[in-house]
């Protein structure tokens, strides 16, 4: 999840070991976030920093590690409707499950255009410690494999290549310097439990600095609702109840990622890890798949016109 929503205070969770007695505070995609007060988009996220610290265990229904296998699905008749060939799409895997023991860097502060920011952050878990970076690089992956099936050309922004980072304001720079076709930068949020469902987070128009964002809204705009159409049919899930009214939309100048890209991009928060219906889906496998399907459909859907 990119960060503390509508609210700049930062939150964080501890996480007990009931056998040890030892607790671990996990930053949310930027922040997690005990309970809010209750209110319009309470519990999203918003600040591009957080505590970083490793969380103290893993799901047992969902993999620890980035390398767990996968299994890649045959296409679906959307996916199947053109060819991507001459395409470039460059995939950002939110977050890196290295951030953790690199503390010191990815608190350092980069140019996001508008102001500075933390380079990084650890992201959020669910309740039982599956991280957001294993969640993102296993979808991320997974999308991966779909789009080149299509003729794309993929370039991941970040392939277990890392220590930690990248920083944001590099995240940026790789989909400029690819000049992709598409960005998607792949999240889950870390909100309040009974906040549910997937949200795309889209570019304000921005000029500050070196941000100058005029260019890619419109595209950004039309890239997202295509995923927000795609994504729910193909995982069966609602645009999110607590951000976006219902639209799966939300526009945003906060984010580096976003300010500084020169090409179409949008953050997609896939689900809210805290809560346990949507965690409950986020760790498993099957449908990891679908997300990663839904994304696939609805850059296809776009870039094929």
């Amino acid at each position: 999840m990119p960060y503390d929503h509508r609210n700049t205070a930062r939150r964080t969770l501890a996480l007990a070991l009931a056998a040890t007695g030892c607790c671990a505070v996990l930053a949310g995609c930027a922040t997690s976030q005990a309970s809010p007060p209750a209110g319009k988009d309470q519990g999203a996220t918003r600040s591009e920093s957080g505590t970083q610290s490793r969380p103290p265990f893993a799901s047992a229904s969902a993999p620890a590690s980035p390398s767990a296998p996968r299994t890649t699905h045959a296409p679906s008749a959307a996916q199947g409707s053109g060819s991507l060939a001459g395409r470039t799409i460059v995939i950002d895997p939110g977050h890196n499950s290295g951030n953790f023991d690199h503390s010191t860097e990815i608190n350092q502060k980069v140019n996001i255009g508008t102001n500075r920011k933390e380079c990084d952050t650890t992201g959020t878990s669910t309740n039982a410690g599956y991280t957001e970076a294993s969640f993102t690089f296993d979808v991320s992956h997974r999308l991966r494999d779909l789009l080149t099936a299509r003729g794309a050309k993929v370039v991941l922004t970040h392939d277990g290549d890392r220590p930690w980072g990248p920083c944001i304001d590099e995240r940026a720079r790789i989909g400029n310097a690819a000049r992709a076709d598409a960005v998607v930068s792949v999240h889950a949020d870390g909100s309040a439990a009974g906040n549910r469902g997937f949200h795309v987070i889209l570019p304000a128009k921005v000029r500050a600095g070196s941000a100058d964002t005029a260019k890619i809204v419109a595209p950004s705009r039309a890239l997202g609702e295509r995923i927000v159409d795609r994504f729910a049919r193909a995982t069966g899930t609602s645009p999110a109840n607590y951000i976006g009214s219902g639209t799966g939309l939300d526009v945003r100048d906060d984010l580096g990622g976003l300010n500084l890209s020169t090409v179409p991009k949008v953050f997609v928060e896939c689900g809210n890890m805290r809560d346990p219906k949507d965690a409950q889906l986020l760790t498993s496998s099957t449908w990891r798949q679908k997300a990663a399907q839904g994304l696939a459909d609805g850059i296809a859907t776009y870039l094929e016109g």
